[in-house]
């Protein structure tokens, strides 16, 4: 009876404990543990795509595959070492790889551009030191800062951009600052592409910003100055050293439970530097609206890049297929200058389970300069997409209507993405 009795007690003690919580399932490219404090962080992405272009006289049709591969190590006194390649294949030679002139066999001067060549290279290989308020990097590595206006990684190529550089980022309370010497910026053309594989020089990019309630602000400058061998092998513009300085600010404002305002603002001069031979200053300006309620969202904005003494406000480190229309007839600022009025709406669909995360947008830009009156054209561009878990889908669409501006544009693209 006393054995009974215990054994009684026992189960009824061990029934009363919490059950032990099994740990999660290891999710692929989750990092591993390796040793003490140490982790291994494996990197996968994969992109899928076609393009097809139409313009009255050329048309092209590119399906190419981006894969980049590599790994984090990492350690918890915060010290970590990524090495990453990035490999593009092209299953077809339908398309211009190359906008420039090169003696190559993807520059096919019959066909419109898409500017993915195929090509294999070293994308990433950096060291760096991250605490709380301090993060050190040396190394090739991809920089975007801010909206990507000045400085980005051209994400929308398959082969991005990246940077030979040191960049040191602090955090003080409200405080953030922001600096980087980069030596050299390897450009999306790949190891093919001649002088235009990479742009070398001394780049500089400082930035200190400070949050005031709902309101970020940032001051920032941006010192561009080529080697001159660059200036007169690569570069298609042999005046392409500048200083740019300026400030940006936004804010986000809540309505109520599903509304908000969404505001930002940007300013910056542009001026001659360095080996500059023209004697120049232009003005940027910058301002953006939105609304969102619910799955619905509204957006209505003005961009500026002013033009002096025949030379216009420009942002060759920007990922600029993120602005001014998706048919990116507008990489160069055009010599009097661009303004572009711009309208759109968007809306995300909660309900669709089978396709989550789905989302739709259409924007409207009138495109104009900035000396002369010149209506250049207009451009509606279009998108729906989703994802589901690691793997993304997208479909994208740009009309861009010319007319006193290049010419006819359709563009069309379908990508299927996967990410570890």
């Amino acid at each position: 009876m006393k054995l009974r009795a215990m054994l009684c007690a026992a189960t009824m003690l061990a029934a009363s404990q919490p059950a032990l919580a099994e740990p999660p399932k290891r999710q692929p490219g989750d990092p591993v543990i390796v040793g003490d404090g140490l982790t291994l962080d494996p990197i996968i992405d994969a992109r899928l795509r076609y393009e097809h272009v139409d313009t009255p006289t050329l048309d092209a049709d590119a399906a190419t595959l981006r894969l980049r591969a590599g790994a984090e190590l990492k350690h918890k006194s915060g010290f970590a070492v990524l090495v990453e390649g990035e490999g593009t294949l092209a299953f077809d030679k339908g398309y211009n790889a190359f906008p420039f002139v090169i003696t190559d066999g993807q520059r096919r001067p019959g066909f419109a551009v898409v500017p993915d060549p195929m090509t294999i290279e070293l994308n990433r290989a950096q060291l760096q030191y991250k605490s709380k308020s301090l993060t050190l990097t040396a190394g090739r590595q991809r920089i975007v800062l801010d909206d990507q206006r000045f400085v980005g990684n051209s994400g929308w190529r398959q082969n991005e951009k990246t940077f030979d550089a040191a960049r040191a980022e602090v955090k003080l309370g409200p405080i953030g600052l922001d600096g980087t010497y980069a030596i050299s910026l390897r450009t999306f053309f790949g190891i093919d592409a001649g002088p235009r594989l990479a742009y070398d020089g001394d780049f500089v990019f400082l930035g200190a910003g400070a949050k005031f309630g709902p309101v970020q602000f940032k001051a920032f400058s941006y010192l561009l100055d080529y080697d001159p061998a660059e200036q007169l092998g690569g570069l298609a513009l042999s005046n392409a050293d500048t200083q740019t300085y300026g400030a940006r600010a936004t804010a986000s404002f809540p309505l109520g439970k599903q509304t908000k305002v969404n505001l930002a603002a940007s300013y910056a001069r542009q001026s001659n530097w360095q080996q500059n031979p023209v004697r120049y200053s232009a003005d940027y300006f910058a301002g953006e609206a939105g609304l969102v309620h619910g799955g619905v969202g509204l957006t209505a904005g003005y961009e500026q890049l002013g033009a002096g003494n025949g030379r216009a406000f420009q942002t060759p480190m920007a990922t600029l297929h993120k602005f001014n229309g998706w048919a990116d007839l507008f990489l160069t600022t055009p010599a009097n200058g661009l303004q572009d009025w711009y309208g759109g709406v968007s809306y995300k669909f909660p309900k669709v389970k089978a396709l989550p995360g789905l989302n739709a947008a259409v924007t409207y830009h009138r495109f104009e300069s900035d000396v002369g009156s010149l209506h250049y054209g207009d451009e509606w561009d279009a998108s729906i997409g989703f994802k589901r878990g690691r793997v993304g889908v997208l479909a994208k669409f740009a009309d861009y209507q010319a007319d006193r501006f290049g010419t006819e544009t359709q563009k069309f693209w379908l990508q299927l993405e996967l990410s570890y």
